[in-house]
């Protein structure tokens, strides 16, 4: 599993990406073209996990698994605000508008994950795409809550940005479009979607490892001691997700994913909404930790882990 991680060019293409960031290399993706491979990724994984769906219906383990999403999405900020107030030295804003991005999650880190346990002959259950897209807004909710009276009152339009976010708006509407669809109704568009879905997971990922570097050279705000937060914090959340996934009965690929999507930290979907509900918060901050820290650290160590830990619990 090492070996087929690290040698994997999904992998490589993020640490080449990396490598160029900090080598101040003029390399570059248009952000045309990064946003168009986004969208790509959310609609091939929504339609896939939705045919997932179609064929098992809405079974046991994806219930149990939906309820152990959510909860973890809802709980794992409150000891996240603890340690980066005590441990980080952050104050209320900073440290309730970080700790929300590290109750979300991350599908870049999730799709990564998925393909690299499916290649190493572990796949996740299709409709863990179901769980990630619940998991995408209850942390919101919790970091606000631990913000207190710092929080925004408009709650109309944070509510709206949750729900009506592109990256969740793509999943479920794709996942609907492929559980309504059906095998035999994806299979027109399937070379489409599965033919070209490594190739551009490589490239969006070498677009990734680009911008975590270069978030990394050029912020100022992060201590040793927020950095190592940066590490502890996802393996931690990992352990507890491929753990409870484990406990729930699920198998050791889908209980691994649950990790990762534990371990996960959000730079998309939370960045948008702390902008509007905690613009106090300092994005050099939460940013910085959740892409140029987090990121990298579960796409080149911790996606590995967990897979480890998950087949060691069975």
């Amino acid at each position: 599993m090492i070996i087929e991680t690290l040698t994997s060019p999904i992998i490589l293409f993020f640490v080449l990406g990396m490598l160029a960031g900090f080598a101040r290399s003029d390399l570059s993706i248009p952000e045309a073209m990064s946003k168009a491979m986004a969208i790509y990724l959310m609609v091939a994984i929504g339609l896939k996990g939705g045919v997932a769906i179609s064929e098992t219906g809405i079974t046991q383990e994806l219930l149990l698994a939906g309820a152990a999403g959510i909860g973890l999405s809802f709980l794992i900020p409150y000891p996240v605000f603890f340690l980066l107030r005590k441990i980080g030295g952050l104050g209320r804003v900073d440290a309730a508008a970080t700790a929300s991005h590290y109750g979300s999650v991350s599908l870049v880190t999730y799709i990564t994950a998925a393909e690299v346990f499916e290649a190493a002959g572990m796949p996740a259950a299709g409709f863990m795409v179901a769980v990630l897209a619940l998991m995408e807004g209850p942390a919101i909710i919790s970091g606000l809550s631990l913000a207190r009276d710092k929080a925004s009152n408009e709650k109309g339009d944070l509510l709206r940005e949750v729900v009506l976010n592109s990256s969740v708006v793509l999943l479920v509407g794709s996942m609907v479009i492929g559980a309504v669809a059906g095998r035999e109704g994806f299979e027109p568009i399937a070379p489409t979607f599965e033919v070209g879905y490594r190739g551009v997971l490589a490239l969006f990922l070498l677009d990734m490892g680009l911008i975590a570097s270069r978030r990394l050279r050029e912020t100022r705000s992060i201590t040793i001691r927020l950095a190592s937060l940066g590490i502890a914090i996802p393996v931690v959340n990992g352990v507890l997700g491929v753990v409870l996934g484990t406990v729930l009965g699920l198998d050791p690929g889908t209980a691994a994913i649950l990790g990762v999507l534990a371990a996960s930290a959000s730079y998309i979907a939370v960045p948008a909404a702390m902008r509007l509900a905690l613009p106090q918060a300092d994005p050099g901050i939460y940013l910085s930790m959740s892409l140029g820290i987090t990121f990298p650290f579960n796409v080149v160590v911790n996606i590995f882990f967990l897979s480890w830990l998950a087949e060691a619990l069975v």
